[in-house]
């Protein structure tokens, strides 16, 4: 008899959404599922900063310890907070079509402000540090929450806009007709993509799962995720990174960027199926022998992590 795959994720809408994603594949292939939702202390506490909280993991590690504790079988994350080293025991084992890979601003009708001063909202330093670059008489002051209570803060606060993923904003149908796209804005390594990951030695979850990774995906979100981790070497940062197939050839761009969004490292390259394993790494080394390790050691120093 088939065994039920108990699913777990968080309990936001945009979550659960991504579970429900997951489990209607997985029914479609014969599987039973259950699904299983839980809060993560990343949800939890919104009075603080993310990267005072070790950003590493602060969204995945409550369902990590219910993987481990065999509460639940998978888990479905957003790929972009999920830390590029996974506990032991636990392995990636599908990653789902990606969706829009880029960040939008939504404002409230009126964008005059993109000329003159304004006031945006965002969590994140890498959406922050690219914002200050392109607009550094702008101010940014920190957001925090799932998507619908981000959008409820927008409404509440006399902010001009916020930024968020368009994927996360276009899943739940949440996105509002005042956006504007940034493409201009490398988003984060994996934004937009869904990691489904398993126990090591679950033979029939590792089997079910693997039915639904996406292969072009999957190399593009690797590339960006060895970047992201020989950069930051477990210290949160500005960085951005993208992958995208072009003609059978994978072009990437990433960047590192000051705090402040002042300085910033780039690299723009591109490499075949054959060589995408270490490319990322290789990028990523290159940005960190021409000045962007002692980048990194400031931005260790500011955030205080050792």
């Amino acid at each position: 008899m088939l065994k039920t795959i108990r699913i777990g994720t968080r309990d936001s809408e945009l979550a659960l959404w991504q579970a429900t994603t997951v489990e209607k594949k997985l029914n479609d292939l014969g599987y039973k599922t259950e699904i299983i939702a839980v809060k993560s202390t990343g949800d939890l506490i919104l009075d603080k900063p993310l990267y005072e909280l070790g950003i590493t993991g602060i969204f995945t590690k409550t369902l990590d310890i219910a993987m481990i504790k065999g509460e639940i079988d998978i888990a479905v994350h957003s790929m972009k907070d999920v830390p590029t080293l996974l506990p032991k025991g636990i392995k990636q084992t599908a990653v789902l079509e990606r969706a829009n890979v880029f960040d939008i601003l939504v404002h409230k009708g009126n964008v005059d402000f993109l000329n003159t001063e304004g006031t945006i909202a965002t969590g994140s330093l890498r959406r922050k540090a690219q914002w200050l670059h392109k607009f550094p008489n702008h101010i940014v002051e920190d957001l925090r929450g799932n998507v619908n209570t981000r959008l409820q803060k927008l409404k509440d606060n006399n902010w001009n806009g916020a930024v968020f993923a368009a994927a996360g904003l276009e899943r739940i149908n949440l996105k509002p007709d005042t956006f504007i796209n940034l493409d201009w804005m490398i988003p984060a390594p994996a934004q937009g993509a869904m990691l489904v990951v398993t126990m090591e030695g679950d033979a029939f979850c590792d089997e079910a799962i693997s039915k639904l990774n996406h292969y072009e995906t999957e190399v593009c979100t690797t590339i960006e995720r060895h970047f992201l981790r020989t950069l930051e070497g477990g210290c949160t940062a500005p960085i951005g990174a993208l992958a995208q197939i072009v003609n059978n050839e994978i072009q990437f761009e990433g960047v590192l960027f000051s705090l402040d969004g002042k300085q910033n490292y780039h690299i723009k390259k591109s490499c075949t199926f054959d060589t995408y394993k270490s490319f990322g790494e290789k990028c990523a080394n290159e940005i960190l022998n021409n000045g962007g390790a002692q980048l990194m050691e400031e931005i260790r120093k500011t955030l205080k992590v050792k």
